[in-house]
Formats: C-alpha cells, sequence, structure tokens
C-alpha cells in the first residue's frame, strides 16, 4: 500500500483507510467520542465521519436523506462495475432483493448448519493441537467461516485459499490498488456465473441454485445480479465474521483472566460472544447525502459523504458504561456491530452461530493459550473491515 500522509488531528482530517486508523482504531474513536462525534476530512472528496450510537443509528434508518447508492470512500473512484443488491441499494428496489434471501438466514435453517460447522472447526485444530502453536487468525479465524460459507455454496474446500486472496484483493488492499480490485472483482463474478450457469443445467439445493431459481417481484433475476448477489453475501460474510473471530481470539490470548473464566464457565460463551461483537466490530460503511440537511447538529449538503462507524458506535460512552473494557457477562449489551436499519446484517444468526461454535471448539480443545513476548500482531492495512490479520499463540 503506497504511503498515505499522516493524520495530524483526527477532527479534521480522518483517514478510515490504512494502517495508521487500523492499528488505533478505539484510541482514535475515544478522542473523537469526547472532542467532535462528528469529524470531517478533505480526503475521499470530502467526507464526515460519525462515532456517536444515536448519529449512527438515524443515519442508517433515514434512507430517504442517506442513500446507499455508494457504500464506500475511495481517493480515486473506481469504475463502477454494477450494482450489489441490495447493499447498494435503496427502497424500495432493495426490500424485493434482500427477501430473496431471508429464508435461508433463518435460525432455523441456520442451525442445520451447526453439525457441519462444528467438524469444520475440528478438522481445522486437529492441524495444530499436538505441535503446541498455531496463528489463531491464519490457521482458524480466516478458515472457520470461509470454509462454512464454501458449504453453504456447495463449492469445494480446495478454492477456500483462492476465496481469501479474493477478498483481500478486494476488501482489504483494494481501495488503494484499485486496478487490482477491479481484476479480481471481475474473476470473481467470472468464476460464480460459471457456478451459476451449472447450477441451472444441474440443479441442486445449495446457495447458488437457490439464486439460480430466485425471483424478484415475480421475475427472474437477471444472471449477472445473481452473480452479484453471490459475490456480497462472500464479500460480506466471510472477512467480517473472520475479524470479529481473530480479534476475540487475540483477546482471549491477551487476557488469561477473561480465558479462564470462560474455561471454568462455559455458560458465559453467549454473553461473551455478544461482548466480542461489541468491541470488536468489524466493519464502518458509508452514505450519500441526497439533500441539504444536519447530521449530529453539523450541516451536510446534497452529494456529501457520510461516513458510519458502527464500532465506534458499539463504544459509545453514553450508551455503554465503561465501553472500552471487555465485560464478558454484559447484560444490557444493544450493539450495532451488525449494522442497523433495512440493511442490518441478514447473516446475523449465521455469524453468531459461526462464532459461538468456532470459540467452544477452540476452547474445548486448545490449552490455555498465549501470544508470545514479542511476537508481533498484524492488523489489516486497509478497507472498510478491520481486524487482525496475524495472531501468533502458544499453549
Amino acid at each position: 500500500m503506497p504511503d498515505r500522509p499522516l493524520v495530524q488531528d483526527w477532527a479534521t482530517d480522518w483517514d478510515y483507510n490504512g494502517p495508521q486508523y487500523h492499528q488505533n482504531a478505539p484510541e482514535v474513536w475515544r478522542e473523537l467520542h469526547q472532542r467532535c462525534p462528528v469529524a470531517h476530512t478533505e480526503r475521499f472528496h470530502g467526507a464526515w465521519l460519525v462515532v456517536r450510537a444515536a448519529d449512527v443509528e438515524a443515519i442508517a434508518h433515514d434512507t430517504a436523506l442517506f442513500s446507499s447508492r455508494e457504500p464506500n470512500l475511495y481517493d480515486d473512484p473506481p469504475e463502477r462495475l454494477m450494482v450489489f443488491p441490495p447493499i447498494s441499494m435503496d427502497p424500495p428496489e432493495h426490500v424485493a432483493y434482500r427477501r430473496a434471501w431471508l429464508p435461508r438466514f433463518t435460525p432455523k435453517e441456520v442451525d442445520k448448519l451447526v453439525p457441519s460447522t462444528e467438524a469444520t472447526c475440528h478438522l481445522l485444530i486437529d492441524r495444530f493441537v499436538d505441535t503446541g502453536e498455531a496463528d489463531a487468525a491464519v490457521d482458524y479465524a480466516q478458515r472457520v467461516p470461509a470454509l462454512v460459507t464454501l458449504d453453504m455454496f456447495g463449492l469445494p474446500d480446495a478454492d477456500a485459499d483462492q476465496f481469501r486472496r479474493w477478498i483481500h484483493d478486494i476488501i482489504e488492499a483494494g481501495f488503494e490498488d484499485v486496478e487490482q480490485s477491479r481484476i479480481s472483482t471481475l474473476e470473481l463474478l467470472a468464476y460464480f456465473r460459471e457456478q451459476l450457469d451449472q447450477r441451472r443445467r444441474e440443479g441442486g439445493d445449495d446457495l447458488i441454485a437457490w439464486i439460480a431459481r430466485a425471483e424478484v417481484d415475480g421475475e427472474p433475476i437477471h444472471e449477472r445480479m445473481q452473480a452479484a448477489m453471490l459475490f456480497l453475501l462472500l464479500i460480506g460474510g466471510i472477512d467480517t465474521t473472520w475479524s470479529v473471530l481473530g480479534a476475540a481470539l487475540l483477546h482471549l490470548a491477551t487476557h488469561p483472566e477473561d480465558q479462564a473464566r470462560l474455561r471454568n464457565d462455559p455458560g458465559l460463551l453467549e454473553t461473551a460472544v455478544e461482548e466480542f461483537l461489541r468491541m470488536y466490530a468489524s466493519a464502518e460503511i458509508g452514505r450519500v447525502v441526497t439533500a441539504d440537511g444536519e447530521v449530529g447538529g453539523c450541516p451536510v449538503s446534497a452529494g456529501d459523504h457520510v461516513w458510519l462507524s458502527f464500532p465506534a458506535a458499539c463504544r459509545d460512552p453514553g450508551v455503554f458504561p465503561d465501553p472500552d473494557r471487555f465485560v464478558i457477562d454484559r447484560r444490557e449489551n444493544r450493539h450495532v456491530a451488525f449494522g442497523a436499519g433495512i440493511h442490518r446484517c441478514l447473516g446475523s444468526n449465521l455469524a453468531r452461530m459461526e462464532l459461538r461454535v468456532a470459540l467452544s471448539a477452540w476452547m474445548d480443545r486448545v490449552p490455555p493459550f498465549r501470544v508470545p513476548e514479542g511476537a508481533p500482531i498484524e492488523y489489516s492495512t486497509g478497507g472498510n473491515v478491520r481486524g487482525p490479520r496475524r495472531v501468533p499463540v502458544v499453549f
């Protein structure tokens, strides 16, 4: 990633895209909550950053004033290859495309995936548990949601590494290397079009076959839109979940008291998962202002971009007592890790299941673990999903 000018004042020159932010985001959010909950920058051709929970939720629910048509921010906006439903759609078009997915992500449907997810977790742990060391991110956190998603798609596990490369190129590196992001996007869309063609010929009951048969407003979905829907599900579901899972394992490796409590009382897993989601929420997203108005008391103009920091909202001291402290049994936990409003993550049931199963399997199989002294922890280096990318542990 090319060097980016360093931020000197986050209230007047913020930059979500780069290691300076990704490595220090909690400190940035804390400063902005205290000083300036609506920050501005001239980067990205001018944009606003919102960190207060009330402001984030108000914008997320106001689809008339804040459009989702451009959910990302770029220094140099790339050619728009296509619409990715439903995340880059506004009502009423958004509703029909979201509805096409919903039956496959109900709690009942997600529960069917628990046995295969457990098997996947144990197979991964088998590879390193006898060695006394692992990279909790690379060897485990990044693989669980990728393999679960491949299984849902009816795709071979051997494609997992290719999917991880595509996701890295598009989500993390792609905000700087726009050309590589474009190439990887086109490759992934072509891959899904081939899979859709196969399902139309041969049928099936996996997610790709489901979308190949799906309709919107009583009409078949165009093949390009089908591929875009699969693309979004892959990109939106894998990177966000592996980021939270990696952060949860990093937390446990560096907070032995929380690790011990969870080992001694597995019944804490439910509240622990919600607290991991709150503390280490991973995704941020943008909106476009459609008419002159205001955000948190600051005037905004039509065409302005607003960046919604759901992770910062999850650490709002006005909502969460002691927001920067992990409270394993926190009861009042109305976080927005999955977003808010009509674009709230439709895969939230799946993500919670993956986190619960993956953490349970790890704690059952892996002895007390820690990060070795001096071992480097690597975070994502850019993009709108933040999380650890390397977490070496020993046990």
